[in-house]
């Protein structure tokens, strides 16, 4: 009974941890498992670019792999040079596991994101809506500040949990764009196990495979939508390749990510 039961935790704080990225305190395993204190990871002014690397192995400059949970294998990522340029690959075999930056915080007023992705295979059991079908080939994270003491018990037991099985801390609130499989664009997802992960569809469906997708978010007016309040500031940036829940595999390719500050539309006021 007590094994079932503490299963099914492992379970759920998997699916709550895919919005947890080590941007916070606590212990982070490294790719090999190797395990390190997340305070020591450096702050950063900017995003590091993968065009600007040559392809190889091992982590891109600037970023820090991060583990969902010990027990889930690792998703494979890779410089590679691809159409001209380098980019970063992704490949999953039944696997969850992200790579992140750890930003200097900063106001979210005005910050949109922008980058590119390609998936190259559709993933037809991946259901976004389903926490145990919650697969995707591409996802970029942003987490933002917050104070956690204002949120209620269940989600202060959500973090414990999530920190006693990952070492990690989860942020206040993550959004996280996805290419999802079923899921309406511009839709948003919850995450079925804590409030403070939602997932805004940009890509859905199989017909864009094998194409670039190019996005551009404005990051305060999606936490608005999304949480029904003003962001905090944003102190960190990851993406997150996933094939575990479904038990299947895909391929896919992120260009660069960038936050780019831009003033107001002073043309619409007039």
């Amino acid at each position: 009974m007590f094994k079932s039961i503490f299963l099914s935790l492992l379970v759920c704080t998997a699916m709550i941890l895919s919005g947890c990225a080590g941007f916070g305190g606590g212990t982070v395993q490294d790719e090999s498992g190797k395990a390190f204190n997340a305070d020591q990871i450096p702050a950063q002014d900017e995003l590091p670019k993968f065009s600007v690397e040559t392809a190889r192995e091992g982590m891109p400059n600037g970023w820090n792999f991060y583990r969902i949970a010990p027990y889930k294998k690792n998703t494979v990522y890779r410089l590679e040079n691809y159409q001209g340029r380098t980019v970063l690959s992704a490949n999953s075999q039944t696997s969850a596991s992200g790579l992140a930056v750890k930003l200097r915080p900063r106001q979210a007023n005005n910050l949109w994101l922008k980058w590119e992705w390609k998936a190259t295979g559709a993933m037809p059991a991946a259901d976004n809506a389903n926490g145990y079908q919650d697969d995707a080939p591409l996802r970029i994270l942003v987490a933002f500040d917050g104070n956690k003491s204002k949120l209620p018990l269940k989600e202060k037991m959500n973090f414990e949990m999530a920190n006693l099985i990952s070492g990690q801390e989860m942020p206040y609130a993550t959004l996280m764009y996805i290419w999802s499989g079923k899921g309406q664009v511009d839709s948003i997802i919850p995450n079925v196990h804590t409030s403070r992960v939602k997932m805004i569809v940009v890509d859905s469906g199989w017909e864009n495979l094998d194409e670039w997708r190019h996005h551009q978010r404005d990051l305060a007016a999606d936490y608005k939508r999304a949480y029904g309040e003003a962001p905090g500031e944003v102190i960190g940036i990851a993406l997150l390749t996933d094939t575990d829940n479904t038990k299947s595999e895909t391929r896919a390719f992120y260009g660069d990510i960038e936050l780019v500050r831009k003033g107001p539309d002073k043309s619409a006021s007039k």
